[in-house]
């Protein structure tokens, strides 16, 4: 395993983590998360070299300019990564913003992508889904009101009410932005981000032609199950895996998580 930085054209240092040896593998986290969020559930012993850029904002990686904020900087600054490890084409994918990062990328340079995973979309083609709204609260919360007292008011608002009645997986990470190191980024990247799209129309993504799964499951308010549906009926050829969510059982989610992408990794590992 290898720890590494790239500094971008705009000199923002980015953080990166590059383990293993085989088919170059990006693997992106999802909102406000970093490198650990998606090493959780990528299997091991698969045969490929897992890389994670942790975005503008998240992890070890500097903010930068808050106005540069957005999915296509951080799908830019994926393809500046593998121009820096010297990748000309790699399997791609990632969960919720990685997904969407990962979908960006697809659909503008085919050429680099190998194979493509979209797990626990948060979005489709539209930008500011209503279902992002809670995070636009909470970073106004935050704002005003600083970490405490923006808690307490996120804590007994509505906006967080109707994702734990769907998803209380959802709403613990909701309520864990406020606990981030950095308050600052925190309010710029959920200001931002959320109102953000992949920038793609369905004709887009429906122009897509590669190996591409999508994983999905249930009990989601962010990451609502027909996203991923539609993102499978869309893609030509695209695989749709469902697994348990965290709400029920994370460990059977993390499991099963894994499960999903092996044989997927394994057939392009195979493929070439």
């Amino acid at each position: 395993m290898s720890s590494g930085c790239l500094t971008t054209e705009d000199g923002c240092s980015l953080a990166y983590e590059d383990v293993g040896s085989g088919l170059p593998t990006i693997w992106q986290h999802g909102l406000g998360a970093d490198r650990q969020q998606p090493t959780e559930v990528f299997p091991r012993n698969v045969g490929v070299r897992r890389i994670t850029l942790e975005c503008r904002g998240h992890g070890e990686s500097q903010m930068g300019d808050p106005a540069r904020l957005s999915i296509a900087q951080f799908a830019a600054d994926v393809a500046a990564l593998l121009d820096h490890l010297g990748i000309d084409a790699a399997v791609l994918g990632g969960i919720s913003l990685g997904a969407a990062i990962s979908m960006c990328l697809a659909a503008s340079t085919p050429w680099r992508i190998k194979g493509l995973i979209l797990a626990r979309p948060a979005w489709v083609d539209e930008p500011a889904p209503p279902t992002m709204h809670p995070y636009l609260v909470l970073a106004e919360l935050l704002k005003e009101y600083g970490r405490e007292e923006g808690l307490r008011r996120f804590a007994n608002s509505e906006a967080l009410a109707v994702v734990e009645r769907v998803s209380p997986d959802n709403a613990a990470s909701l309520l864990s932005f406020f606990s981030r190191r950095d308050e600052q980024s925190t309010i710029e990247l959920l200001s931002r981000i959320p109102k953000d799209g992949p920038g793609l129309s369905r004709q887009d993504i429906a122009s897509i032609d590669m190996p591409t799964l999508v994983i999905g499951n249930g009990e989601e308010y962010v990451h609502p199950l027909r996203y991923a549906s539609q993102l499978k009926d869309l893609i030509p050829g695209a695989a749709l895996q469902i697994v348990t969510s965290k709400t029920v059982d994370k460990a059977l989610y993390q499991s099963q998580f894994c499960e999903s992408l092996a044989p997927f990794l394994q057939r392009l590992t195979a493929a070439g």
